[in-house]
């Protein structure tokens, strides 16, 4: 995707609304527009949680005078379930009990409180637990989908279970023998149920993807949801997205050269 069209979506993505809107008129992904939608949404929240922290004692009082969490959530434009766990820590409910009540509100401290974190839930599908619960999937979903193309070509591997506990950081598929892509050999492929625009990029490669070459060799990582155009990788970490990968027939490299012992 082109850096102008990606740009043109993330400020137009302010809302789940938003991505349904999209999704009907310009006849996109939603899903692929729903994660551009929670790129925006967890930046800003990110970059304003202290702003909003320091509002607590306001927005405390302001709630004790009738306001609704989830009133206020949509007045500073922040993430709903944030918002409330910000305001019930603020009243001083255990941080254990906060999540707890947003996990189950029957467990609510009072009537008010339980209707006000239902209401926060369903109006939140980032980090809701139903929320947190589709990123999950999604990241199933594309593991299965890099399986079924590796077992498709015959290729075997470890994964991040089998080498548990082995290295300080391991890919989703290290290659039990390595795969030739443009002359060079691929030892491991992460996957990567995401877009790939340029924070995603630097925040995954350097932190992530980066050590898997010390540690392994060379690889790839596939973002299923497509990267922005011209962006760079590493040296020794190819980018690819679902229509490379699976335009690709993968060559098993040769085994090294056998080492003979030296005749007397």
């Amino acid at each position: 995707m082109d850096r102008a069209t990606y740009r043109r979506l993330y400020d137009s993505l302010a809302t789940n609304d938003d991505v349904r809107r999209l999704a009907r008129d310009e006849h996109l992904d939603e899903e692929l527009l729903f994660v551009i939608h929670t790129h925006r949404v967890t930046r800003d929240a990110t970059r304003r949680f202290y702003v909003i922290k320091r509002q607590m004692p306001r927005l405390v009082q302001a709630w004790r005078g009738g306001r609704t969490v989830l009133d206020m959530a949509r007045e500073w434009r922040f993430p709903p379930v944030l918002m409330g766990q910000m305001v019930l820590q603020e009243l001083r409910v255990p941080r254990k009990k906060v999540w707890g009540t947003f996990l189950n509100p029957e467990t609510a401290p009072d009537e008010r409180i339980r209707r006000e974190v239902q209401a926060l839930l369903e109006a939140d599908p980032i980090y809701s637990p139903q929320g947190m619960e589709r990123q999950r999937e999604r990241g199933r979903k594309g593991e299965a989908r890099l399986d079924d193309w590796l077992k498709r070509h015959g290729i075997t591997y470890r994964t991040e279970k089998d080498l548990r506990g082995k290295y300080a950081k391991t890919p989703d598929a290290l290659l039990d023998h390595p795969i030739v892509f443009l002359g060079r050999k691929l030892h491991w492929i992460e996957s990567k149920a995401n877009f790939g625009d340029d924070v995603e990029l630097r925040k995954n490669l350097k932190r992530q993807l980066a050590p898997y070459t010390e540690l392994f060799g060379e690889g790839a990582v596939v973002y299923w949801y497509g990267f922005v155009d011209g962006a760079e990788s590493p040296p020794g970490i190819f980018l690819w997205d679902g229509p490379t990968i699976e335009s690709i027939t993968p060559v098993a490299a040769p085994p090294p050269p056998a080492s003979h012992a030296a005749h007397p």
